[in-house]
């Protein structure tokens, strides 16, 4: 069985399951993979006039008309990710013996531009976490939410899935499954374990509908869906002060990362913390982090 909708080209069905069974990557991983492929079809068969182009006849100078045209619309970030979907993708065929050479072989990497992940303040994120009605079942469920969120670095996807059974009230740790059904252990912390606890002794309760796994749910007493999610953080960022584009699905877990990190965190705990495979990834956060320490010097040393 697929792991998600077939898009129509058995070469890209197959591409997608094989990702799906030797990776184990999530669903939305997985639909940015196609997606990236789609696009490139959909150029081809424009390119070349035919409604249903052949993958496994791309030939490198097709690749790099293609990754010339989208290099006039396209941030770095995206042409890098696109490329690595291509090679992924004729790699499989390569391997496969559905072709008898790469055509990314030769198609250069895109400069790479600095990236740094919107954050916020520490003061910013207490009165975001201060935002919600306690006084209310939804706003308990929002408070705990947004408290574990913080606590422990989660991804919004592994925060609306985390059920019952991955949560270890005594011991204060939660049992993560990330990208790739890897498994890490975050601790909770004293503020976030307190929320949680009130939030399934007060609110989930009247939440709940039928026997559910998930330990937040919505008002129907289903599962808490990322979108849910990011329209309540969105209807509460504006309550706190803080201005839409600051906002993101990750902002707190932004924050998690460049707050441990001005706090004196080692950068390899961070990485297992937030579940980062190469540590590379997580150093985008230093250079936040760096900011932010220039700031306070700069607010705060006399001769700054």
């Amino acid at each position: 069985m697929a792991a998600i909708a077939s898009g129509g080209d058995p070469l890209i069905d197959a591409f997608i399951d094989e990702l799906w069974l030797q990776d184990g990557l999530s669903r939305n991983t997985l639909e940015a993979y196609r997606r990236d492929l789609l696009l490139f079809t959909r150029w081809l068969a424009a390119h070349t006039g035919t409604q249903n182009p052949a993958l496994a006849s791309v030939d490198e100078t097709q690749l790099a008309a293609y990754f010339a045209s989208i290099a006039r619309h396209a941030k770095p970030a995206t042409q890098k990710r696109a490329l690595s979907t291509l090679r992924r993708f004729f790699r499989f065929l390569l391997q496969n013996r559905h072709i008898a050479h790469d055509p990314s072989s030769g198609i250069g990497t895109p400069a790479s531009v600095e990236r740094f992940p919107r954050t916020l303040s520490e003061s910013q994120v207490e009165a975001l976490l201060a935002a919600p009605d306690v006084n209310s079942p939804f706003g308990l469920r929002d408070r705990a939410m947004f408290e574990t969120l913080y606590a422990c670095g989660l991804r919004v996807s592994e925060l609306v899935n985390l059920r019952l059974t991955e949560i270890d009230l005594n011991q204060g740790l939660v049992r993560i499954t990330g990208k790739g059904a890897k498994e890490r252990l975050v601790p909770l912390g004293e503020w976030a374990l307190d929320w949680v606890r009130r939030y399934l002794a007060e609110a989930r309760p009247q939440l709940l509908r039928a026997p559910c796994e998930y330990l937040f749910l919505t008002r129907f007493g289903e599962p808490m869906t990322r979108q849910m999610f990011w329209l309540g953080i969105k209807t509460h960022a504006v309550t706190a002060g803080i201005a839409p584009a600051q906002i993101s699905p990750h902002t707190l877990r932004h924050a998690f990362a460049t707050h441990l990190l001005n706090h004196g965190a080692d950068l390899r705990v961070v990485q297992l913390l937030l579940g980062h495979a190469d540590i590379s990834t997580t150093q985008i956060y230093t250079h936040v982090a760096r900011e932010r320490l220039r700031q306070l010097h700069a607010h705060h040393h006399p001769r700054a």
